[in-house]
């Protein structure tokens, strides 16, 4: 009796953590999938109305006045329009700033008459978030935010650069130079001509302003917020809660983070610093030999500005001072991130993506998994085509797990006498058991090790999945419609033809319901264990496994499907090869 009831305590235990426990832990600790892009009403795909773009950050504190529509803010001021194939937007002239700008390939929503993501906004704007470039210097007039430079064209392309000057009516003359490529690379060239009598003492910087820390969260395994690269790999310890004043986290603790809490400062020697959300980037850039002082910093009301300052010049009369920066906007494209940091030399740019410790494991599964993607032209059909590649690859692995439980199953009996008839002497007991395995050749270790090693391929798949822009809005079959987001055709109200909302924690879609099938098949696959205890936690595991899964994005949920239906197969082969490991565990 008593038996029974530790079992069932114990079995009660192991259900609250996974059904609870799993859910927290991955809230906290993941990456989280999209919000839902779709829902399904009376029957019918419908696309959701709330944006699903970057976050939207609050008003910067700069003398913004109220928030207003950034229409009648980017009305105020002359511009100068910005086209490329994928960006839309404007400089403003005033200050200078590239602050009004929409990316035409990525859509808020999946409604193909979505409007494009919104990256930058002016100041004065709900949306603030701008780059900008300048100079400070003592005993010289440099322009600010508040100056109004003259443009030499309307228009900035690719092959159409735009020069913006200023005089200051004192001898010397501030001009940025504007170039911008076919892809998100702004380059601005800054020249300051001095024709005073004296010689003057300037400091050119560049800056990315924004206001707000927006809605998506900093995870331990996806870094969102502040990022650069200040001579060495790319630093993710630093957080807005950093800025704000806010010791770093535990797990930044623990890892020996080098952030502390106000402005974090750093000498360098090129690099690049920005603010990065889950899919998109805006940073600056200064030239790669270039000594600079750069880093973060807070204002209040939640504004953040990350900047680079050159070390003081001095131009003398007659001369003039030139010093190039780059200004990047956009998504975060892996091939386009790698291809700038290969053709430009910006070190370490494809890092603005939180790859993580398997980046050498995780990077050649986004390549093969991008080929099959523009090779079918279905985003789900090659997340299969992939986890059938990965489970076939580490197949072998697998086989040789098999076959050492198989030689563990064959001497239990041996190892059994062995335990009994040494029972009162544990020494003597553990050398005769290494003289068994010596003597059988069987390494109990070789059937873990297997495991240890398939642990990051798995571990990189899924985070490929999720935090890859590639995925994001991608269709499947019928209903789904974005494979980033959770599966919006949920049972419970008989797929939207109820007129009521699912509760979030009973929010199963299909695809999670066939995950739980596919896992029960999987685990039915085993020997039954002789406790009964394990026997019900087994038996419930598949279906608590189904809510635990369902919020995460479908792309991961069709992996999941597929790699338990194809281990499925493999196992029946194994066990084909293997009859005696389908023997159920017994009592001694």
């Amino acid at each position: 009796m008593k038996d029974d009831t530790r079992n069932f305590v114990l079995f009660a235990v192991l259900a609250a953590i996974i059904l609870l426990g799993g859910n927290f832990l991955s809230a906290t600790y993941f990456p989280r999938a999209n919000p839902p892009a779709t829902k399904i009403v009376a029957g019918k795909t419908k696309v959701i109305d709330t944006p699903t773009g970057p976050a939207t950050p609050g008003p910067t504190t700069a003398g913004t006045g109220a928030v207003r529509p950034i229409a009648i803010v980017r009305a105020e001021t002359p511009r100068v329009a910005i086209r490329t194939a994928d960006l839309q937007g404007s400089i403003n002239l005033k200050g200078a700033r590239i602050d009004d700008l929409t990316l035409t390939k990525y859509k808020e929503t999946v409604d193909k008459n979505s409007p494009p993501i919104r990256l930058l906004s002016p100041r004065g704007t709900k949306d603030a978030y701008f780059g900008g470039f300048g100079w400070s210097g003592d005993g010289v007039t440099v322009p600010d935010a508040d100056t109004l430079f003259t443009a030499s064209g309307t228009e900035l392309a690719p092959g159409k650069p735009v020069t913006l000057s200023w005089a200051n009516g004192k001898g010397q003359v501030f001009a940025l130079t504007f170039a911008v490529d076919d892809r998100y690379m702004f380059t601005v060239r800054q020249t300051v001509k001095n024709a005073g009598p004296a010689p003057i003492a300037l400091r050119p910087y560049a800056l990315v302003s924004r206001a707000g820390v927006g809605t998506e969260p900093d995870t331990w395994t996806n870094h969102i917020g502040p990022i650069g690269v200040f001579d060495k790999g790319a630093t993710y310890d630093i957080t807005f809660d950093n800025l704000k004043g806010k010791e770093p986290g535990f797990f930044a603790r623990l890892w020996g983070s080098s952030s502390k809490p106000g402005a974090n400062m750093y000498d360098a020697t090129g690099g690049w610093l920005g603010f990065g959300d889950k899919y998109f980037l805006a940073a600056v850039i200064p030239d790669r030999a270039a000594p600079v002082r750069s880093g973060f910093r807070a204002a209040n009301g939640d504004a953040f500005q990350g900047d680079f300052t050159l070390a003081p010049r001095v131009v003398a009369p007659g001369k003039a001072l030139v010093s190039t920066a780059k200004f990047f906007a956009g998504a975060k494209e892996t091939n386009t991130l790698d291809r700038y940091e290969d053709r430009l030399g910006i070190p370490n740019f494809g890092k603005a993506i939180d790859w993580g410790w398997f980046e050498v494991v995780e990077k050649p599964i986004f390549k093969y998994l991008d080929w099959l993607f523009r090779n079918i032209g279905n985003f789900g059909v090659a997340i299969i085509l992939l986890t059938v590649t990965i489970r076939t690859l580490i197949f072998p692995i697998a086989q040789r797990q098999f076959a050492s439980m198989a030689a563990m199953k064959a001497i239990q009996p041996k190892m059994k006498a062995i335990q009994e008839k040494y029972k009162d002497d544990k020494a003597r007991q553990q050398q005769e058991v290494m003289a068994l395995y010596k003597t059988e050749k069987v390494n109990p270790l070789a059937g873990c090790l297997p495991t240890l090693l398939q642990i990051p391929i798995m571990y990189s798949l899924y985070k490929v999945l999720l935090l890859t822009i590639e995925m994001r809005h991608q269709p499947f079959i019928g209903w789904i419609q974005d494979l980033s987001a959770p599966d919006p055709a949920h049972i419970l109200n008989l797929f939207g033809l109820l007129p009521f909302a699912v509760p979030a924690f009973l929010a199963i879609g299909v695809m999670p319901v066939l995950l739980g099938v596919s896992m029960y098949f999987q685990f039915k696959l085993n020997p039954a264990p002789m406790d009964e205890a394990q026997k019900q936690v087994f038996a419930i595991m598949p279906w608590m496994l189904m809510f635990v899964m369902a919020p995460f994005a479908v792309g991961l949920q069709v992996y999941w499907i597929t790699s338990n239906l194809w281990t499925v197969a493999q196992q029946r082969l194994l066990y084909a090869r293997h009859p005696a490991l389908k023997e159920p565990a017994v009592k001694t």
